[in-house]
């Protein structure tokens, strides 16, 4: 669109994550205002949704990342944005980088000059507490918000309605997502206003962290859809999508997932985790794989049904989930959780017995 050209250079950072030893945050510079969702008349809404997939990257730009330790100590890492207006910070942490008792958000500092002098912004990073062992690592498409938002090309052209003219606020939920999710982890501690770099604020009880075949430019949209349903934030990771058959491709998606989920896993060595996700995009697919692979490491598979009878793929992983003894929780609604839950013997894990208790009390409430 025009005005994307004459728009000033901005960055927009996406939600970051550490450990005691990297950090990764990824940024995008781009040529685009910030969005704004609130509600407004189905043109302005059209034009809103437009902007978000017309923004015009902006390659080549020197961007800094100002950190700053535990201990007080500040540093600044330099990059330039890649062809797609990227910069994927992968950053060594010197020194001690321990966790506070419960998750946090992180401040970080992005500098950059736009022509008209030198700009900053804000960008949060996810620290996990000490208090628990147990991350959830959730989908997002058929999983928290019903689907037209993202999946193959033919799914986006017949809900092009929706994904176009629909703000966050009109999107439809999950029926007891939200229960389920804040009854596992919470959703107090956004990250939201302008603070300081190494300013901490509280996250959700639990790790969460997302994984979506959605483009980048929908993050914003995302987290807004994600704050005003009460959901658990967390680091999300999205596609970049290009117009080729790659991009569309069913294939992907399962491939996209696996390797922000294996990312993750492999990030938090000493942490279990809880996968979530449905069985419109080869979700138990790619769960089953990573889970099989590291059975010391996932504690139980969620998987929402919301297609019809399992692929051959499907029951495959199925099958072997079952000989590698991870849990497996199939059911068209949350609400259902805790028969199934029961059924396969969760309740001997300690952690896995809050799961349990958190889905019984997310039934009981959905009842009232």
């Amino acid at each position: 669109m025009p005005f994307a050209f004459r728009a000033p250079v901005r960055i927009q950072p996406y939600f970051g994550y550490r450990n005691r030893e990297r950090l990764f945050i990824t940024v995008r510079a781009l040529r685009s205002r910030k969005s704004e969702f609130g509600k407004r008349g189905k043109w302005r809404a059209l034009r809103t949704m437009m902007a978000q997939f017309a923004s015009h990257e902006v390659k080549d730009l020197p961007v800094e990342l100002e950190v700053q330790s535990p201990g007080g100590e500040t540093r600044r890492h330099q990059a330039i944005t890649d062809k797609e207006g990227f910069v994927h910070f992968d950053i060594r942490l010197e020194g001690e980088w321990d966790y506070e008792e419960h998750p946090q958000w992180e401040t970080v500092t992005l500098h950059w000059n736009n022509g008209e002098g030198a700009q900053c912004i804000d960008g949060h990073v996810l620290a996990p507490g000490t208090a628990t062992g147990l991350a959830v690592i959730s989908d997002i498409d058929d999983t928290i918000i019903e689907t037209g938002i993202t999946g193959n090309f033919r799914a986006v052209m017949r809900n092009w309605r929706r994904v176009l003219m629909e703000m966050p606020e009109e999107r439809i939920l999950v029926p007891g997502a939200d229960v389920f999710y804040n009854a596992l982890g919470g959703n107090e501690g956004l990250p939201e206003g302008k603070g300081h770099t190494g300013e901490h604020q509280y996250a959700s009880r639990r790790p969460f962290f997302y994984v979506s075949s959605s483009p980048w430019n929908l993050f914003s949209y995302l987290v807004a859809y994600m704050k005003g349903r009460g959901l658990p934030l967390g680091p999300i990771s999205l596609r970049d999508w290009g117009l080729n058959r790659q991009t569309f491709a069913s294939s992907s998606h399962g491939a996209h997932k696996r390797a922000a989920i294996e990312a993750i896993v492999a990030t938090y060595p000493e942490m279990k985790f809880a996968l979530i996700g449905d069985d419109s995009q080869g979700d138990l697919t790619a769960f089953s794989d990573i889970a099989v692979a590291n059975p010391a490491r996932i504690r139980a598979v969620f998987i929402r049904k919301v297609g019809e009878t399992m692929s051959p793929e499907e029951l495959i992983a199925k099958a072997a989930l079952e000989a590698a003894d991870i849990p497996l929780w199939l059911g068209e609604g949350y609400s259902e959780g805790h028969e199934f839950l029961a059924s396969i013997g969760l309740l001997e894990d300690d952690e896995a017995t809050k799961i349990v208790d958190s889905v019984g009390k997310g039934e009981a409430e959905a009842m009232t």
